[in-house]
């Protein structure tokens, strides 16, 4: 029986990103399916409930959710603390920094690529975007950049072209080294 990840995620929009990037990252041998909410708090409402009625040896649970303005430690322990009572102490928690835009500006060629924004990628050795998850408004600076920019549809034409191992962001880079390696054990 193959491996079987379950990832819960914040939104839609983290969902299509990862619906491009994991079969890019998995081995065929791990299978991997995705559940996305309406936000934060329906997240934390439904991980105790998903966890306790997936329970297999060969299942396994990624929980991704945006930092946000939230203390990331104590975001952190709180869904430990979820994980912990629905008996899935070993579910891997990655908070993206600060948004799922963070991994966006973490890559400016792929945005360039996504929008054909001739020079953008230049601009990837500014200050502001050499370490974007120190950035509370990605989404908005990622506006400024994409005028058009729109969160699900931006998604998806990002997404096709997220170097894996070439990403400014840091919860970018934790996130598909944390996968990865759940993936191997």
């Amino acid at each position: 029986m193959n491996k079987l990840l379950i990832f819960l995620l914040e939104e839609e929009s983290m969902s299509e990103v990862l619906s491009i990037l994991l079969p890019r990252l998995l081995p065929p041998q791990v299978d991997f399916r995705l559940i996305y909410h309406n936000g934060k708090q329906e997240l934390e409402k439904a991980i105790p409930y998903i966890l306790r009625r997936w329970q297999a040896p060969h299942i396994h649970f990624v929980i991704a959710r945006d930092q946000n303005s939230d203390d990331c430690v104590k975001l952190k322990q709180r869904l430990k603390q979820l994980c912990q009572k629905a008996g899935q102490p070993d579910a891997l928690i990655r908070i993206v920094c600060h948004e799922l835009e963070s991994w966006f500006l973490g890559d400016l060629t792929a945005v360039e690529k996504a929008f054909n924004l001739k020079g953008l990628a230049k601009q990837q050795d500014k200050k502001k975007y050499r370490d974007p998850d120190r950035l509370a408004n990605a989404a908005e600076e990622l506006q400024k950049l994409v005028k058009n920019y729109k969160k699900l549809s931006g998604a998806c034409a990002i997404a096709p072209h997220l170097d894996l191992t070439n990403n400014r962001s840091h919860s970018f880079q934790v996130f598909i080294s944390g996968v990865q390696k759940l993936a191997q054990q």
